[in-house]
């Protein structure tokens, strides 16, 4: 298990355009691919942000646009599945690692409230 977050999410940026490699273009997969890029890239992009904020409220800013982010990449994951059967296996795991993360950034925004809160 990868714990180094920034190592982690870039990962995952480089797997979802991997995955997205290997999905048949066409009209309606071409917007699909695009979108599913944007959001699984941006994570880790965000992320690094985070780690070079200039102050509390910016890290927590820009830790719920990860958040964000890695929401919309499952329902991108959602939406390429439904268009492509043939990438089913290879979108759960990645699906399944994106829990992982909105777990992870959740965790993190409930514990900076709650330092909030002390």
């Amino acid at each position: 298990m990868d714990y180094n977050l920034e190592e982690r999410t870039a990962r995952f940026g480089k797997e979802i355009i991997k995955l997205t490699k290997k999905i048949s273009k066409n009209i309606i997969t071409l917007p699909i691919i695009s979108q599913l890029v944007r959001s699984g890239t941006s994570v880790g992009a965000n992320y690094r942000e985070a780690n070079g904020a200039s102050s509390r409220k910016d890290f927590k800013n820009k830790i719920y646009i990860c958040k964000k982010e890695i929401q919309e990449t499952k329902y991108w994951l959602e939406m390429a599945v439904k268009a492509d059967l043939a990438i089913k296996e290879e979108a759960r795991i990645l699906w399944k690692e994106a829990q992982e993360l909105t777990l992870i950034f959740t965790k993190i925004v409930s514990t900076m409230n709650k330092r909030t809160e002390d």
